[in-house]
């Protein structure tokens, strides 16, 4: 991979998918159905060897376009750390994300690639009304990472995103639901602010009469009354 700037485009994506292959194991392959990821099409690796390597290539956004086209899943992975957020365009973040086929892409491209786009904002708010699962969760996954990511937002920006949370929190789908859960959880440990007004949503919702709903509410409003949030926040 040292000479890859010698190599064409189509010579460098061979690299990068033979040193992925190189670096796979048959146990790492077999392991990923035990967390809801496909491995049709993987080699089986772990994230830390899909991350050097991502660190090794640089930002390369033509590389980026190409490796997601090959389909493999840790060529994908290795997409959230080799595009360039800058050069993300409204249109190919549809594009991949309608390719999102389970949660562990949705969230490495949300929280390695997506929350520094231009688009980040837009993006949330349009995903979180998709009728497909992965979408629908790539939008809260994507609204979570902001919230630790995201240092320019404002505290408006993330009432918006409890609104969408709100909307989206009877949404039974198990990779949804989740995705719902955890927003909620960390807009409510970005500040004091958000804080009280996660609580009080999460209030509202665990006392919903839908099941999912309360279930979100619920789980939100144990961590986001608890004493160690309590202290970090000085609440």
């Amino acid at each position: 991979m040292k000479a890859a700037a010698k190599l064409s485009l189509d010579d460098e994506v061979e690299a990068a998918l033979a040193w992925l292959k190189k670096h796979s194991t048959r146990a790492a392959r077999d392991g990923m159905a035990r967390y809801a990821i496909p491995s049709d099409n993987a080699y089986g690796l772990a994230m830390k060897d899909i991350k050097a390597l991502g660190k090794q290539l640089g930002q390369r956004h033509d590389l980026a376009n190409a490796l997601w086209d090959t389909g493999v899943y840790e060529a994908r992975m290795l997409v959230s750390f080799v595009a360039d957020a800058t050069s993300l365009t409204s249109a190919q973040m549809d594009r991949w994300c309608k390719d999102f086929d389970n949660w562990a892409i949705c969230d490495a491209m949300c929280f390695n690639l997506f929350d520094r786009s231009p688009h980040r904002w837009a993006k949330v708010k349009q995903w979180s009304k998709s009728r497909k699962e992965f979408e629908k969760r790539t939008a809260f996954a994507l609204l979570w990472s902001l919230s630790v990511h995201d240092k320019q937002a404002t505290d408006e920006q993330f009432i918006d995103g409890l609104a969408l949370i709100e909307r989206a929190a009877n949404d039974e789908r198990n990779f949804v639901k989740k995705a719902v859960n955890m927003a909620l959880r960390a807009v409510g440990k970005r500040n004091q602010k958000l804080n009280s007004a996660a609580v009080l949503l999460a209030r509202r919702l665990s006392e919903s009469e839908n099941q999912t709903a309360r279930w979100v509410g619920r789980d939100a409003l144990r961590e986001l009354t608890n004493a160690s949030v309590k202290k970090r926040l000085k609440i």
